[in-house]
């Protein structure tokens, strides 16, 4: 005949299966605490690696700037990258930002263009004035340049009246037909 299981018994059971609970929970916490770990400097590497690759495809659209627009008529002869402006309700980047006369082209450079980026750039150029007010008095263009376009989304920034800077062989070129009219902001 079997011994009787008492209640001291049963709670050996229950406190050993609650330390293997326990055991079997801290393993989980540290197996997720190291997989955050990973995921974070993933996220960090590959965050590296997506700025790298835009400040690449910048090298790529600045030094043909001024010449792209020359040969559109627009004379410019100075060029900046980064402009950034901190006032408060306006804060933005200009990623290249090209000057003549009182005429300026606003480029927004991207390795792959949508739609979204061209909406948020649209944007911008709407807050441009209040972000750089010293540029009130000047004609501002805006371009598009990316390596990459989404489907559509050159003829969206056409119609949008922006200039569309594509990449075209081992150099960038803008797309726009030569009837164009970029809008000014």
């Amino acid at each position: 005949m079997a011994d009787p299981v008492t209640i001291a018994d049963i709670y050996a059971l229950f406190q050993a299966s609650r330390a293997e609970d326990d055991r079997r929970a801290a393993e989980a916490d540290r197996r997720l605490q190291k997989l955050e770990r990973i995921a974070a400097n993933t996220s960090r590497e590959v965050a590296g690696l997506t700025t790298r690759w835009g400040q690449f495809v910048e090298n790529l659209v600045a030094p043909a700037v001024i010449r792209l627009f020359q040969e559109r008529g627009i004379e410019v002869q100075e060029l900046s990258r980064r402009m950034q402006s901190k006032r408060p309700g306006a804060e933005m980047e200009i990623d290249i930002f090209a000057v003549d006369g009182d005429v300026a082209v606003a480029v927004e450079v991207k390795s792959r263009l949508s739609k979204q980026d061209v909406d948020d750039f649209l944007a911008r150029l709407e807050r441009f004035r209040q972000a750089f007010p010293h540029y009130s008095g000047y004609q501002i263009h805006g371009a598009v340049a990316g390596i990459e376009i989404d489907e559509g989304v050159d003829r969206y920034a056409y119609q949008q009246g922006l200039f569309v800077i594509k990449q075209m062989g081992d150099t960038v070129a803008i797309a726009n037909d030569t009837t164009f009219q970029p809008a000014a902001w």
